[in-house]
Order: structure tokens, then sequence, then C-alpha cells
């Protein structure tokens, strides 16, 4: 796999991109389960996204990932309009497996079958504008591994036909993700990572398998950005208003988490050093933990997208402070995986 400090490969698919990607969760807008529970990152501004989008691709960055559920399809829409006439200079991701009411703005439920996995693609296609997705990822965390395998095999089928490039499992069980890694065109494993959470075991799965680690909430869901006090209520359309199981660091009562907030404190100076932000830091840890990763933090604004970006500049964090930060954590030295 080759890689530099500006760029990575996508594991054994030879498709080249640029070390940060950005997430279009956020860009979705406002969403919900069937519950209400909601599901995206409140209220935002298309206009702004779409600019935030193209000053990304003027900065350098290539691989953008969204999925088809986020904002119900609004996501997808807003990525292939940003992208227009651009759509052949960057890598697109997006991932299959939730089912939605695009009107209502609701997701209904999941579908694993191979029969979904074809329309979805179809719809997703659709929404891009695109007649090719570059990376298509199963977002089922926790399916059935046998269904997956099966699975597996219909994104071969895919590849074959020239509607995908390459494919992946957003999941964070390392189990599960070998068995994607199977395929002879799975190229990624798309999982948590940022300095307040490692997964040494999935990187190392990413090291022996030849694939790339595409690392989601590379700024454990903002509070990694130094914007998050604790006692200090989030609006009520976004999920971290209303945490659910699976999201740590905040709570439905006091918005941040004071524990969570003590630990990125520690961190701060180490961080900021070398005139890094606290986000761009968090970044660059991500980049020393394993020349496979590819953090792909959210954005709403340009202010937030030149941010991310001129991260890529200054590059992962040095050996030393690396070692800085696993002592203030308490935690095993996080070896850097050299392939």
């Amino acid at each position: 796999m080759e890689t530099t400090e500006h760029t990575r490969t996508l594991g054994r698919s030879g498709i080249e991109v640029s070390a940060l990607g950005f997430g279009c969760w956020a860009i979705g807008g406002e969403w919900r389960s069937a519950d209400g529970q909601p599901l995206g990152w409140g209220k935002v501004d298309d206009e702004e996204s779409v600019r935030a989008i193209r000053r990304a691709l003027d900065l350098g960055v290539t691989f953008f990932d969204t999925a088809d559920v986020y904002g119900t399809g609004h996501s997808e829409r807003l990525l292939g309009r940003a992208l227009g006439r651009r759509r052949a200079d960057v890598v697109v991701a997006t991932k299959w497996g939730n089912l939605f009411d695009e009107r209502a703005r609701v997701r209904v439920g999941q579908d694993d079958s191979p029969e979904h996995a074809r329309r979805a693609l179809t719809a997703s296609l659709r929404r891009l504008d695109t007649d090719h997705i570059d990376l298509y990822q199963l977002h089922i965390a926790d399916a059935d591994p046998e269904r997956a395998a099966a699975l597996r095999d219909v994104c071969e089928e895919f590849v074959r036909e020239g509607l995908i490039r390459a494919y992946a499992w957003s999941t964070d069980d390392p189990a599960r993700a070998a068995v994607f890694a199977q395929g002879p065109h799975c190229a990624a494993v798309q999982h948590c990572l940022n300095v307040l959470q490692d997964a040494p075991e999935l990187l190392a799965l990413c090291a022996e398998s030849d694939l790339a680690s595409v690392n989601r909430s590379p700024l454990a869901m903002g509070l990694l950005t130094g914007k998050h006090t604790a006692g200090r209520a989030l609006e009520a359309g976004d999920i971290r208003s209303a945490p659910p199981a699976w999201l740590p660091g905040f709570t439905a009562d006091a918005g941040a988490d004071a524990d969570w907030l003590r630990r990125v404190d520690a961190l701060r100076s180490v961080l900021t050093s070398d005139g890094r932000t606290l986000a761009q830091g968090a970044l660059a840890w991500i980049w020393a933990r394993s020349p496979r990763t590819i953090p792909i933090p959210g954005f709403r604004t340009v202010a937030q997208a030149e941010e991310n970006a001129g991260a890529i500049a200054k590059g992962p964090l040095t050996a030393g402070q690396t070692a800085d930060i696993d002592r203030t954590l308490g935690r095993p030295a996080a070896r850097r995986r050299q392939d």
C-alpha cells in the first residue's frame, strides 16, 4: 500500500485519496428514527454546505463519505450537486442497509437482503448523479455474518458490472469486518477511531488484510474541537442532545460528559503543539497511529472545512507526542503499524 503524509491508498484497490476525507452525515440536516430519536446534527444551511464541499476540494480533499440514510437521501443529493463537473476529481463513498421515508425524513428499519442492496445502489447513483460509487459500504454494523457474506458476493457482482469500484463494511467488530475482508475487492473497514477511543484490533486487521482504515468520529462527535462545555444543552434536533447507547461522551440532560471533557483538557497541550488547533491535533494523532488511516471529520461550514483541511500540511504527531498521550491516558503505547 503506497502512502505519503498527504495521500492514502484505499487498501488493495489502488484507489488514491487524500489522507483526510470529509464525512457528510452532518450536512444531511435533521432526520429521525421511527420513535422520534433525532439522528441528524441539527439544522443546516445547504448553500453553506455546498460552499464548504467546494472549498474542501480546492484545499486538496478528494475523499467524501456519505450514506443513503443521512438526511434520508439529502446528504447524497447535496454532495452530488456540490461536486458537479468535478465528480471525476474525487472518490465518493456511500453506504446502504437502512430503510427510510425520504419525504417524512424518518428511518423506518433495515434490510440486509441482496435485493435491497441493488435497489439501494440504484437509488444512490441517481441521488449522487453519477454512474458509479467508488467505495460502497454496508451500513448495518451488527449484520449476521453469514448474510453479510452473501452481500459481499453481491458487491463483487457490482464491481464486475462497473457500478462500484470497491466495497467495505462500516462496523466496529473485527470478526465481522474480516468476513468482508475475504472478498477480492474489499478495500477498507470504516470504524470509530479517535485519540480517546483506540481500535487496535481493527487496525491490526487492516494491516494483515491490506485494507484502509476509514475513521468515523475522529473528533469524538465534536468533543475534540474544544467547542463543548459541560452543562450546555444541545439543540433538540441534534443526535447528541438525546444520545443513543452507542454514542458515548454526551448525556441527555447535561450535554458533553464532564469526564470526557476532562480527558480532552488533559491532552490539550500535546494536541495543540506545533501550531495546531485541538481538532488538527486530534487528526494528527490518527495519522500517527497507522499509515492506513483516513479520518473523515464532519463539517457544516466553510470555516470547519478550512480548519480540518489545514491539518493535512501539518502531518502526523511525532512518536514522542503520541507516547505523551498514551502516558496521560494511562494506556499501553499505541504502536504505529508499518507494512
